[in-house]
């Protein structure tokens, strides 16, 4: 799921103030669905983003833990000078962004820093996944997300509401 590449840094190790104001900025957002509920989430996102086909961004880190799984998504506002400036673009970016936080509030989306590498790496093995498609001939979504997705977690005897 990405509109364009994001480059988030510099390409020149000492960057002059030329290069700073050139610089694209980009904004990381955390989504963390529940497990039973990755798909939606993404369905949610993907239903989203066409509704901004103008907005930069990609799906930068997936991580998980026992209750959810966190998807990163990278939104690039643009360059710093054009950002100060509330350009177009950004406003876009921003309006993205906002529309992110109202509409998959159930996914709990949070500001978040840049993922780590191996949240890059697993982004980057999901959307290779979904751009390849399974070797079955399904339909690339529902067949990756089937096999890349974890399953959720059985409820504890605990948490079962007795009938």
């Amino acid at each position: 799921m990405q509109h364009s590449a994001v480059n988030g840094s510099g390409t020149d190790a000492t960057p002059t103030a030329a290069t700073e104001d050139q610089e694209t900025v980009v904004v990381h957002v955390q989504l963390r669905p529940r497990r039973g509920s990755t798909r939606r989430c993404l369905a949610a996102l993907a239903e989203l983003a066409g509704g901004h086909p103008d907005v930069s961004f990609e799906l930068s880190g997936v991580s998980k833990d026992d209750r959810v799984v966190r998807v990163t998504i990278g939104v690039e506002l643009g360059p710093r000078a054009a950002v100060a400036r509330f350009s177009p673009q950004a406003q876009a970016a921003y309006a993205f962004v906002s529309e992110l936080f109202t509409s998959l509030y159930d996914h709990m989306p949070v500001y978040t820093v840049e993922p780590s590498g191996a949240e890059r790496a697993a982004a980057a093995d999901l959307m290779a996944r979904l751009v390849s498609g399974p070797a079955t001939g399904a339909a690339p979504a529902a067949g990756v997300l089937a096999a890349a997705l974890p399953a959720p977690r059985q409820a504890r005897p605990a948490e079962q509401i007795l009938a």
